[in-house]
């Protein structure tokens, strides 16, 4: 008897490492080409990417780099066209329907950069939090949960509020409680402080790091503001569709915090060097490389011989 298509796959690829193991997030040569007026757009473009279980991290990139489309393929708003999309241990591209909606009522919230996105202006905060709870079918003697979110973010006194009797960063706080309201694994935020001034958003990635650090929440944030790519423990850069540059940041010896710039190299060996660093040396095209003993070294290409006589 003939092994299935789906056997020999297994078998091909049975005692081989996966990429990412068992982290939180996978992306493993993620591509998403939408076509728009017969036009295709390649909006990720092999993007691979791993991140752990309660990390709390940034994204940034230029418009168009593509960091918005991965934050909609991690929410199950958008579906990759190729490559690997894992969260949690599930895998985004063979999702039913049915699984999608389970996957965003439960395991992921999702906090847009505008209010009005994210809250009913004729329901109180209280009501926006009880929201998920009553849509994923918790009884209404067990939605005690929106109350205790509210407190755990500082904005207990807002319950009874309706959206337009709070302030900018009291709605996004409240957003974020509803993001949390059916216990997810990971919360998504989308230029959550795009909005607010700098006090407020102060507040509002505090209120991030508290269900980071208390309710162990996987938290990823888009976002433009230094002040947020500042304080997360890791800044994932995106240009054109792929990852190309992650900071790490460590305290030093002296309690000081310490930043470390790294280019991200794909398994097939390909990197983004930093544009800065291109321009500098005016590299273009192509590079000479040369093995040492414990590194390697890139330089700009010699320049060709004129043919002119």
């Amino acid at each position: 008897m003939n092994p299935t298509l789906s056997e020999l796959e297994a078998k091909a690829t049975r005692g081989k490492a996966v990429f990412g193991g068992d982290a939180h997030i996978v992306c493993d040569n993620l591509v998403r080409i939408y076509k728009t007026e017969g036009v295709e757009v390649v909006a990720l473009q092999g993007l691979d990417l791993v991140i752990d279980e309660g990390e709390l991290v940034a994204i940034v990139g230029a418009s168009g780099s593509g960091k918005s489309t991965l934050l909609n393929v991690l929410s199950g708003l958008d579906v990759p066209t190729a490559g690997v999309a894992r969260v949690a241990g599930m895998d985004l591209l063979s999702m039913t329907p049915k699984d999608r909606l389970r996957y965003r009522r439960s395991v992921v919230g999702f906090i847009w950069q505008q209010t009005a996105r994210n809250l009913l202006p004729y329901l109180n905060a209280r009501e926006n939090v009880e929201l998920p709870m009553k849509l994923a079918g918790v009884p209404r003697k067990d939605r005690v949960r929106a109350m205790e979110l509210l407190e755990l973010l500082g904005v207990a006194s807002c319950a009874g509020r309706r959206i337009p009797e709070m302030s900018g960063g009291e709605q996004q706080r409240v957003a974020i409680a509803v993001a949390l309201a059916n216990s997810p694994q990971l919360i998504l935020a989308d230029e959550p402080t795009g909005e607010l001034d700098s006090e407020t958003s102060e507040q509002v990635f505090e209120a991030l790091r508290t269900a980071n650090r208390q309710l162990g929440v996987t938290v990823v944030i888009v976002t433009h503001d230094p002040m947020v790519a500042g304080q997360v423990d890791r800044t994932i850069g995106i240009r054109d569709g792929r990852t190309s540059s992650e900071t790490l940041r460590r305290e030093g010896a002296e309690g000081e915090i310490v930043a470390e710039e790294y280019a991200v190299l794909d398994r097939v060996g390909r990197l983004q060097l930093p544009r800065d660093f291109m321009n500098a040396l005016n590299m273009e095209r192509r590079v000479r490389l040369e093995l040492e003993s414990d590194h390697i070294g890139v330089w700009p290409a010699r320049e060709e011989p004129s043919d002119e006589r």
